[in-house]
Formats: structure tokens, C-alpha cells, sequence
């Protein structure tokens, strides 16, 4: 599970608690939920998945809050070795704040888990903590980053970078994101597809700015969409599917999806291309292309996958240059924390720097493989300008044969160098999207690769 040898495995048949106090140490080591819940999940019976998912999602997005209220309660931190603890505590303590289950059973059960964990001798100390919590009830911690759940570094970047959005953005981090389809166009149109949900007895309203976009009232499991298997729909976020129309795909073109696993906006590009000349998907890590494939397979879609990595050309390119090119870099994933709650705990103020500079690597690498009257989209799910609109302006003072593109759209914050959508509860994720065109070619412009 995680570096400790302890959290490498967990033990098969754990009761649930148990399972997910040790998931969230691996998280707090530095694994993602999407690498350890996986682990966790085979730990217990298949009927209580759905339990320690919900209680791992839940503990690390209200994390900051629960340990500002668990801390002050220890009279002193536990030892590192039992810190598994800890994190079982939050876990209960998430229980008696956030959701329905009876507190006597939270209790017990959480005592019963100590010791399934092998820390008998720590079971009056958590018995006596959470009678205590639930006796008292839950605190109105002082700092934003207890009371919004958020790291104090995430807190600060925000109300520096988005001083009348700041609350809003956190508020919105920790509401459950919405389920939401994009219709393949080749297959039938919205209308008829909001249809097909209503006979299915799904309530759903189609999305507001992208096209082929649906939202869904209450998420369902994919298998009870009509005609999924057969590629009639898929799953992806609104904020997503506007790269499509920045594209500005033509047929004939050809298109590079770079970092592209895992593969929505492929399928996206050839669903709303389909006389396009080739889409080519890449991406560095061999175990994601498999991903991409299946969902080419479900909707019937063919693109040229590739393992490669994109700042490094000469390894993978054949010379021949592209139309379009759709730059979706690696980011901090700041604008999908409600997606992914483990970002809070995973991810540095550190890391951002480092990540700019990767950014801005890969938009100039590149833009040398983009035909000359070409469109390049710049993408991320990051609501932080370091990321965003200060990438593009950096780009452009050293690119000069870059000309920036302002899509005619309403939707979004236009920051001078792109759109920025911040997250909003009822609809889209954060995204920004910052829109390049290469100049025709001239002598003291041209690039050679």
C-alpha cells in the first residue's frame, strides 16, 4: 500500500474501518485513492465496497476539518507506528459528522477495529475521544482551512489568486461532482438520447455549455445507460468536452492528443471529426493505453496509439506535421479536488513550480510539430494561474511565431491569454483553456525539428 512495510497489503477479510483507516494512511504516505482503495476494496467482502469507498472518498475530503477537531482532543500526537490509528479515528469521526449511521454503532465498531488493527492497548483512548466528540458535537473551527477542509496552502492561493471566487471554489471542492455523458454524435443526437433516459426512468437535463453534453440527477451505474455497451454515450465532464469546439476540427486534419490516457478526449475528437485524416493519441505510460483502446472499442472508434513521451519528439514523431494539437499537460488537478479529495493531502504548494516548468516545456516542444496555420489547445484541470494564463503569456514572449486565439465564447473567466471555468457545484469542473495559432511559416521563424 504504501513505503511503510505495514501498509504494503492489507490482511484479507478486515471489517471496513479497518480497511479504510488503512487506506487513508496509504494516502497520507503519499498513494493516491485510485492506487490503494483498489487493495482496500479486495480486503473486504463485496457487499461493504461501496461502504469503504464512500468512507475513504469522504474521510480525505473533510480531512483537514476532522483533524482540527480530532488534535486538540490528544492530550499528544501517537507514535508514527500507530499512526493507522489516527486515521481510524478520522474515519469515525467522519461517520458521526457526515453521515446517518448510529453513533453507538460507530463507536463500538471503531473500538472493535482497534483492536482488529493490533492496538488493543489504544482502546480506551478512542473509545474515550469520540464519546467525547460525540458528546460535545462538532466545533466551528476559526481558520478557513479547518472550516472550508482545505489545506492552508490551497486556502491562500486562492483568495490571493481569485479574491471574489475564493470561497465559492472551496465550498464547491467538497460537494460531490455531478454524473455527466457525452453523446456520440455518429450514433444519434441529444434529444433522442434524453429520451431514451426518460424511458429508462433516469432524470436528466442536457448541459448548458457543451453541445453534446447531458447531466444526470442522481449518478447511475454505467450499465443502466441505454446502449453504453454499444458506445451510445459516455462518461465525462462537462468542462471536458469543450476542447472539441476550440479544436476546430476540419476533415482532412491531422490531430495529436498528447497526455492522452484516459482517452475521453480522443474518443471526443473522433466522435465530432469522423472525416478527420488521423487522430494520433499518445501517452508515457504503457499500463494506460490499454484504457484508451477499450473505449475506442465500446464506440466503434479508430486512432493511432502510441507509448511515448511527448517532450521527447525525436523517440516517437514521423516527420509529418499536425493541423491540430490538443495539450492536455500534467497539472495539479486543482480544479477537480471535488473529484479526487485525496489532492488535498497528496499535493504541495511545492509541487506547483516544478509543474509550471513542465508545462511550458511541453507547450514549446510541441508547438515545433505543429503545421504552420495550425491550432494548438492548451489545457488543464487547474484553477491556478501559475498553471494557466501565465503559461500562455510566458509562451508568448518567447514564441514569435505564436498568435493567440480568443474562441468567441461566453462561458468561463477570460483571463487576457485563455478561459478559465471555476468548479461549480451544480455543473462543470475547473478548467482552463488557453488557445494558440502558428503563423505561416517564414524564414527567421521557421523551427527545425
Amino acid at each position: 500500500m504504501a513505503n511503510s512495510p505495514e501498509y504494503r497489503s492489507i490482511p484479507s477479510q478486515q471489517p471496513v474501518r479497518a480497511a479504510a483507516a488503512m487506506v487513508l494512511q496509504a494516502v497520507e504516505d503519499g498513494q493516491s485513492l485510485s492506487q490503494c482503495l483498489p487493495l482496500g476494496q479486495a480486503s473486504v467482502d463485496a457487499s461493504e465496497r461501496p461502504e469503504l469507498q464512500a468512507l475513504c472518498y469522504g474521510a480525505c475530503r473533510w480531512y483537514h476539518r476532522l483533524d482540527a477537531e480530532l488534535s486538540p482532543r490528544m492530550k499528544r500526537p501517537l507514535r508514527k507506528s500507530d499512526r493507522v490509528i489516527h486515521q481510524l479515528m478520522i474515519v469515525a469521526l467522519f461517520q458521526l459528522r457526515h453521515s446517518q449511521q448510529a453513533s453507538y454503532a460507530v463507536l463500538n465498531e471503531t473500538v472493535e477495529a482497534c483492536r482488529t488493527l493490533g492496538r488493543p492497548h489504544l482502546t480506551g483512548l478512542v473509545n474515550g475521544i469520540l464519546r467525547a466528540a460525540q458528546r460535545d458535537g462538532e466545533p466551528e473551527p476559526e481558520k478557513p482551512g479547518a472550516r472550508f477542509s482545505h489545506p492552508d496552502w490551497i486556502v491562500e492561493k486562492l483568495r490571493h489568486n481569485w479574491p471574489e471566487h475564493w470561497q465559492a471554489i472551496l465550498a464547491a471542492n467538497n460537494v460531490q461532482a455531478p454524473m455527466t455523458l457525452r453523446v456520440n454524435a455518429e450514433q444519434g443526437s441529444r434529444e433522442q438520447y434524453l429520451q431514451w433516459l426518460t424511458e429508462a426512468g433516469i432524470e436528466a437535463q442536457p448541459t448548458r455549455l457543451a453541445p453534446y453534453g447531458i447531466q444526470l440527477a442522481q449518478p447511475v451505474p454505467v450499465e443502466r445507460l441505454p446502449g453504453f455497451g454499444d458506445g451510445a454515450v459516455s462518461v465525462q465532464d462537462e468542462a471536458a468536452q469543450l476542447c472539441t469546439l476550440l479544436l476546430d476540427l476540419k476533415p482532412g486534419q491531422r490531430v495529436l492528443d498528447a497526455c492522452a490516457a484516459p482517452g475521453g478526449k480522443t474518443c471526443a475528437i473522433l466522435e465530432q471529426g469522423p472525416d478527420l485524416a488521423e487522430v494520433v493519441a499518445i501517452d508515457q505510460s504503457a499500463s494506460r493505453l490499454p484504457r484508451i483502446q477499450e473505449n475506442l472499442d465500446r464506440l466503434c472508434l479508430s486512432a493511432t496509439l502510441t507509448e511515448a513521451d511527448a517532450a521527447n519528439i525525436e523517440s516517437w514523431w514521423d516527420n509529418e506535421p499536425f493541423d491540430r494539437i490538443l495539450l492536455d499537460v500534467p497539472c495539479s488537478a486543482s480544479g477537480v479536488i471535488r473529484r479526487h479529495p485525496d489532492i488535498k493531502l497528496l499535493r504541495r504548494e511545492a509541487d506547483i513550480t516544478p509543474l509550471a516548468g513542465i508545462q511550458l516545456g511541453l507547450l514549446a516542444n510541441l508547438w515545433r510539430i505543429l503545421k504552420p496555420g495550425g491550432r494548438l489547445v492548451y489545457a488543464t484541470c487547474s484553477v491556478f494561474p501559475q498553471e494557466n494564463h501565465r503559461i500562455i503569456q510566458r509562451f508568448l514572449r518567447q514564441q514569435a511565431d505564436a498568435r493567440l486565439i480568443q474562441p468567441q465564447v461566453t462561458w468561463g473567466t477570460d483571463t487576457g491569454y485563455g478561459r478559465q471555468l471555476l468548479p461549480d457545484p451544480q455543473a462543470h469542473d475547473g478548467f482552463f483553456y488557453g488557445v494558440l495559432e502558428r503563423e505561416e511559416s517564414t524564414p527567421e521563424h521557421a523551427t527545425d525539428v
